[in-house]
């Protein structure tokens, strides 16, 4: 195994109110973003990889463009003639955001329909990221092929990380989602929950609840993000919960998981146990929506 984490999943263009009735052009996306925040807090000689799809227009060329600009590689981006990137617009009342998309032709649809690929951005990494919302984007079939890919790369020492990231309105019905999320979790070795979103989905009464599930599909470690509450994990060594003191300020949550993730993920790959790891994500994840946007400036390889 190499130092070198791969994230799979879709980046989308970004459209958000800049005043005056104007919008400026951003590029967004859950694993993404969890890549861009690693990059920003992993030593050097660790290697960010971004695995996708994109068209071979103007936008797909500056998602290129920024996404190498932020040290994130993109040899294993492919490329299809004709294809687009998702988009999505951020509205904004009273405060609240609400947000628009246009994701049904993306050609991060198409990442896994290629077995040859997949294997080989998958071989040699230490650590594997992908999301609920990387399945929900993708055929049926090709959804298969990238959960086998992920448990071959897991039986050849790989990591393999899934963050739920349930979002009912991108499947068909919420059994489909149920049944994808599981046969997910069941190549993961550790797995990044929020539980409001699985009590919904599973009808966990507890994060405790909401741990033991996913314990008992396979992952070694799971952590269960709460919101302001107490973030609470369970894993061979035993159990516990953490209270992150209160955010200073809450300007915009967007990308609020996923840069925990990538501060956890960050703190457990360079040795830190999970009480520590879980505090340096939750300070990461305050300075990020204590900010505007999904991509907030923390330092470049420095801890919180």
């Amino acid at each position: 195994m190499t130092n070198r984490i791969l994230c799979i999943g879709e980046c989308m263009v970004e459209l958000a109110p800049a005043g005056d009735g104007l919008l400026r052009q951003g590029f967004a996306g859950d694993t993404f973003n969890t890549a861009w925040y690693l990059r920003r807090l992993l030593p050097a000689e660790w290697q960010v990889d971004y695995l996708t799809a994109v068209g071979d227009d103007a936008l797909s060329a500056a998602m290129l463009a920024f996404m190498r600009a932020a040290g994130i590689g993109t040899r294993h981006i492919a490329t299809r003639a004709g294809g687009t990137p998702g988009l999505y617009l951020i509205s904004v009342r009273d405060g609240e955001r609400s947000f628009s998309y246009w994701r049904g032709q993306s050609a991060a649809r198409t990442l896994a329909q290629d077995a040859a690929p997949l294997a080989l951005a998958l071989a040699g990494a230490r650590v594997v990221l992908f999301s609920g919302i990387t399945l929900a984007i993708l055929p049926e079939a090709d959804r298969h092929r990238l959960l086998a890919a992920l448990a071959t790369a897991r039986r050849a020492g790989s990591r393999i990380v899934l963050d739920p990231n349930l979002r009912p309105r991108l499947w068909a019905e919420a059994g489909a989602m149920r049944a994808a999320i599981t046969a997910a979790a069941e190549v993961a070795d550790m797995i990044l929950p929020s539980f409001d979103d699985e009590q919904a989905a599973f009808g966990d009464p507890t994060p405790e609840a909401t741990a033991r599930r996913y314990r008992q599909l396979g992952a070694s470690e799971v952590v269960v993000k709460n919101g302001a509450g107490a973030v609470h994990w369970l894993d061979p060594a035993g159990a516990g919960r953490w209270q992150p003191p209160p955010a200073p300020r809450i300007v915009d949550t967007t990308a609020a998981g996923d840069s925990f993730n990538a501060a956890y993920i960050c703190a457990r790959a360079t040795g830190l146990d999970p009480a520590r790891a879980i505090a340096e994500g939750a300070a990461v994840a305050a300075r990020v929506i204590g900010a505007p946007g999904a991509l907030v400036e923390i330092g470049e390889g420095q801890p919180p």
